[in-house]
């Protein structure tokens, strides 16, 4: 009988590398993105309010779970002062 730690092992692994890097991205732009906010001493709605989105919007952005686009990147590195990619 297999373990739930086993199966969990099977699973993970027959995700493609690609599905990996992408979660691993999605998740370090989210980690930034709260990072810059709390250095700033902003709430999620005070930091929606001020780049003009939705509260609900931002809160998705910080689940790890938002397929950033270039426009989002870019509003978010012109609002922090940061760069959020290299090419």
């Amino acid at each position: 009988m297999k373990t739930a730690f086993e199966e969990y092992n099977r699973i993970v692994a027959s995700i493609p590398p690609e599905i990996h890097k992408e979660v691993e991205m999605q998740m370090a732009v989210s980690n930034r993105i709260y990072d810059l906010m709390t250095k700033r001493g902003l709430s999620k709605v005070e930091f929606a309010k001020a780049i003009g989105k939705r509260p609900c919007e931002v809160i998705k952005w910080l689940s790890g779970q938002h397929n950033f686009t270039l426009k989002t990147l870019a509003l978010l590195s012109s609002f922090f002062g940061v760069s959020f990619i290299e090419t």
